[in-house]
């Protein structure tokens, strides 16, 4: 397993440009503790990204985080489990798909969402680094919230990607120093569930079309990235299947120099992972952490992509492609959960019925086109 996280300065890259990382305030940093540093080493030359799913703020969720918080909203208990597997990576990668609301409310659900702030506490407490913003919820607050988002995750000392609050911050790449290895980072979604992006802002979040996600991969390139991920938010919902589109966009995407490695999202269920030329696309990892009004079994669902990249010539690819599959468990009380670490207490799944039937089910979806046998592994398997 990986295991190491090393220290990052993490940049946003404009004109070729390494700006020093932000970090989060004292404040912050005495109210939400650092995930611990000691790590064993990453073999020298390679980096570790894991990347997860839908991070999808419902209602309940909230009202478990007050529980939790003795009246306070506070996400770190629920997402506790899985904070080993994102701490342990050299860049840990979030997909924040709701807006979020002013401190204090209010808040709402589907379908306008609008999603208590501190849930970006807990990200950072967990140890993501960067969050792609890119989703069909983008702009469901308008452009008060997509901007609200952007600097909570500012305060917070997470990067991210995907909208933005000016043309100019929309033109610099996202570039974040791992283990010495520029890492870019870019972000699409598919549409914004009608809602059109405001006249004279086209810039505030970036919507899918292949020419315009090869571009902005090579401008971050040329900003120099030596490793670029897109983040995409496409599919169609609750199918496990990739549709068309995806694969179609896939395999354009992966067929350019650019471009070296798809992390997909939306559907809200576990998609298949895939090499195509030789770089792997995670076509979707569910929903991280979500509680559906009607859950679906599989919406509660996830898988965790890890990747380790070494160098190769003058090029970067995965030489060791793992999932992790995670389990939302309902509870009460509500806590996201890594199947296939030892844990205890609230992140122990009792039910191993239903631990047994999540990872069987995760499985045969992530392995259906083919991704064992072109390599990928997971933990315990």
């Amino acid at each position: 397993m990986f295991t190491s996280r090393a220290r990052q300065t993490t940049a946003l890259v404009g004109a070729a440009v390494l700006l020093a990382a932000c970090s989060a305030t004292p404040g912050q940093q005495q109210q939400q503790p650092a995930a611990s540093t000691t790590r064993s080493s990453t073999p020298e030359g390679s980096f570790t990204v894991v990347a997860t799913g839908d991070v999808l703020i419902h209602p309940a969720l909230t009202d478990q985080a007050k529980e939790d918080g003795d009246g306070e909203i506070d996400y770190r208990q629920l997402l506790a489990g899985i904070k080993p597997l994102i701490s342990g990576a050299d860049l840990g990668i979030c997909h924040l798909e709701t807006p979020l609301a002013p401190k204090g409310g209010p808040y709402s659900g589907y379908p306008s969402f609008s999603a208590p702030p501190e849930i970006v506490d807990a990200l950072k407490d967990t140890g993501y680094d960067n969050c792609s913003t890119a989703s069909n919820h983008t702009i469901d607050q308008g452009v008060a919230g997509a901007t609200r988002t952007l600097d909570k995750l500012d305060e917070a000392g997470i990067k991210h990607t995907g909208s933005a609050r000016s043309a100019e911050e929309a033109k610099k790449p996202l570039i974040v120093d791992v283990n010495g290895v520029k890492v870019a980072q870019i972000s699409f979604a598919y549409g914004f569930n009608g809602i059109k992006v405001p006249p004279g802002k086209p810039w505030l979040v970036n919507q899918i079309d292949a020419e315009k996600v090869i571009a902005e991969a090579k401008a971050a390139r040329q900003a120099g990235a030596q490793v670029v991920l897109a983040s995409l938010h496409w599919g169609t919902e609750y199918q496990h299947e990739p549709n068309a589109e995806q694969r179609q966009l896939a395999k354009k995407l992966l067929g350019d120099d650019s471009i070296d490695l798809i992390i997909g999202h939306h559907a809200h269920v576990v998609q298949p992972f895939e090499q195509i030329n030789g770089k792997w696309v995670a076509y979707g990892l569910g929903n991280s952490v979500a509680r559906h009004s009607e859950p679906k079994g599989s919406t509660e669902q996830g898988a965790a992509a890890r990747f380790r990249f070494v160098r190769e010539g003058e090029r970067w690819k995965v030489d060791k492609a793992e999932y992790v599959p995670t389990l939302v468990q309902l509870g009460p009380p509500i806590r996201l959960l890594d199947l296939t670490a030892g844990q205890s207490g609230d992140a122990a799944l009792k039910d191993t019925t239903l631990k047994n039937a999540a990872l069987k089910n995760t499985d045969e979806v992530v392995l259906s086109r083919g991704a064992g046998d072109q390599g990928l592994t997971r933990p315990g398997r």
